[in-house]
């Protein structure tokens, strides 16, 4: 998993940073033969209104007909046939052909209304309760249940998006010899708000999930190790560690600065004992404090077989420096050593061999450890609490994040972490690369754009500015540019990180990371880098907070780079 990268002062090199039928009980009409380009648009209506059952089959054939019109009009040279008679009278093939396309043009029109009225009867049908239509004497599976159903809104409108492509490219020859030709913006637009679309709306939350109690033992404390990667990592790793301190009913100590992150810089260290009622976490200076001179790790446990616990000779002389005797190092399982894939654990194994009488013993690394996934990844975590998630940005970084978004965001924006710095090596080293052409990027957010219709992308970099001044460039959508937004530099004339400094948190590289978190795990769509665990980091905040959409995604998808370098 890569470490990661955000927006310039966010710097976080993280680089182990995912046959058309015919109905046999009706009376076939007599054929009847159509000019080019011609559809029998009364038919169709006709059809459509016999009832919602059999409209599916029918609506299959009517959403075929822009790939016809695609195909036509993309591989007939209609150029060839213009220039080879140019010089003939005005009532040639060709001036019926041209005739024929704007004819098409109006038809595709008509097709848009009837696919939006469609789609209204599918709201209709929803909203009434109906189950399926009665006038079929052989009704096709209906739309029953809300997945079923929004998948069928979903192709409806990419069909209806298709439409206004199609639209577009047969009017382009058209307009500019004639001014009076209409744009398809000023017949049939594509205002989806009155017809209830949402395609980005936000992920529901589970109203229920698997949680257990986190009750520590009287004197009981788990010394959390973290020394993989930078801070996404940590992150991840310190919640892992929450969760093996539940299961082992013990205090968790945060390590001291000295020898990791200073948490309580970046996160709200008293929230968490709020959410669970009582004190499960204690920072290093409140346990050395309760110590004082007596401070020992009774026992030191490595998940990690290679190296022992990832802590090398230099953490061990730093917790020797802090007046820790660590004592001897436990490796659970040895045979781990010899293996290349990390073997899936669960609950039972970590009580098996982490459970103990010792008043102190320490795990590490756990960023690696693969126990119980699905569970951990969960919504709110692993863990019965009160609160949305525990493990959030400090207030004061989250007030900062709030009035950055409202100073220059707005309520619907996208949020882009585009990882790059040291992200090329990493991707093409992995069997899919994960790093794509400035080109192909740009339109892969462009279709996430158009989905989300958003004014504006938050844009977390650790990109050069030769690279986002070309995907600036790129990023226009029917004509118009989609501002890519990045954190500013300090002013005293902005007020809106004031509280920063007031705080003596401004310039810190590590909180201004977790601000770029903060601001993306708040927009209305995100677009993550695949394998960055800035991005995971983000993605957990999201599902917690609530804000994740269904058009989240990592940049392009289920796509490859259309170009990718040789290793060295």
């Amino acid at each position: 998993m890569a470490r990661d990268h955000s927006s310039g002062s966010s710097s976080e090199d993280e680089e182990e940073d995912l046959h058309s039928l015919i109905p046999q009980n009706e009376t076939k009409p007599p054929p009847r033969r159509f000019a080019s380009f011609e559809i029998d648009a009364n038919a169709l209506k006709s059809r459509l209104a016999r009832g919602f059952s059999r409209s599916r089959r029918y609506l299959l054939a009517l959403l075929l007909l822009p790939v016809i019109f695609i195909f036509v009009y993309f591989f007939v040279d209609f150029g060839r046939v213009s220039r080879a008679v140019s010089a003939v009278r005005a009532d040639t093939p060709a001036d019926l052909m041209r005739e024929s396309e704007l004819h098409a043009l109006f038809l595709l029109r008509n097709q848009q209304v009837s696919l939006l009225r469609l789609w209204n009867r599918t709201l209709a049908a929803e909203q009434s309760g109906s189950g399926k239509p009665s006038l079929s004497p052989s009704p096709p599976p209906t739309l029953n249940s809300n997945s079923s159903l929004e998948e069928f809104r979903s192709a409806v409108l990419d069909q209806i998006r298709l439409n206004k492509q199609i639209q577009k490219a047969l009017l382009s020859s058209h307009r500019a010899g004639n001014a009076s030709v209409e744009s398809p913006e000023d017949n049939v637009g594509l205002d989806l708000s009155g017809f209830g679309v949402d395609i980005c709306k936000k992920v529901e939350r589970p109203v229920e999930r698997r949680a257990i109690e986190w009750r520590p033992r009287k004197d009981r404390f788990l010394f959390a190790i973290c020394t993989s990667g930078q801070m996404s990592n940590h992150l991840i790793c310190l919640e892992k560690h929450m969760f093996f301190a539940a299961l082992l009913e013990r205090t968790l100590i945060l390590p001291s600065p000295k020898f990791d992150y200073q948490y309580d810089r970046v996160l709200d260290i008293n929230h968490i004992n709020e959410c669970f009622g009582r004190k499960v976490v204690i920072t290093f200076d409140e346990f050395s404090e309760m110590k004082k001179k007596s401070m020992r790790i009774d026992r030191f446990i490595c998940y990690m077989a290679s190296p022992p616990c990832y802590v090398d000779d230099e953490h061990l002389k730093k917790l020797k420096n802090l007046g820790i005797s660590p004592g001897k190092i436990d490796v659970v399982w040895p045979e781990d050593a010899k293996s290349k894939v990390q073997k899936q654990r669960v609950a039972g194994d970590i009580t098996g061999k982490f459970l103990s009488n010792d008043e102190v013993i320490a795990v590490g690394d756990l960023f690696y450890a693969d126990v119980e996934d699905e569970w951990v990844m969960q919504p709110g975590g692993p863990l019965a609490h009160k609160c949305k998630t525990t493990l959030q940005p400090s207030r004061i970084i989250l007030l900062t994040a709030q009035r950055f978004v409202q100073t220059f965001l707005g309520g619907n924006f996208i949020a882009l972490h585009f990882r790059r710095h040291g992200f090329l090596k990493f991707c093409n080293a992995k069997d899919e690369s994960c790093f794509y052409p400035i080109p192909q990027a740009a339109e892969c957010i462009l279709r996430v754009v158009e989905k989300a219709n958003a004014p504006v992308i938050y844009l977390s970099t650790d990109a050069a500015d030769s690279e986002t001044n070309l995907l600036q460039s790129m990023v226009v959508l029917n004509e118009k540019t989609i501002p890519l937004i990045k954190r500013p530099d300090h002013t005293s004339v902005e007020k809106w990180d004031a509280l920063l400094y007031r705080n003596r948190l401004g310039g810190d590289t590590q909180v201004e990371a977790m601000l770029d978190k903060t601001i993306c795990a708040l927009s209305s769509v995100f677009i993550g880098s695949s394998g960055s665990t800035f991005t995971d980091d983000i993605s957990r905040l999201r599902r917690a907070w609530g804000s994740a959409s269904h058009c989240d995604e990592p940049l392009c998808q289920g796509e490859l780079p259309n170009f990718i370098a040789e290793q060295d």
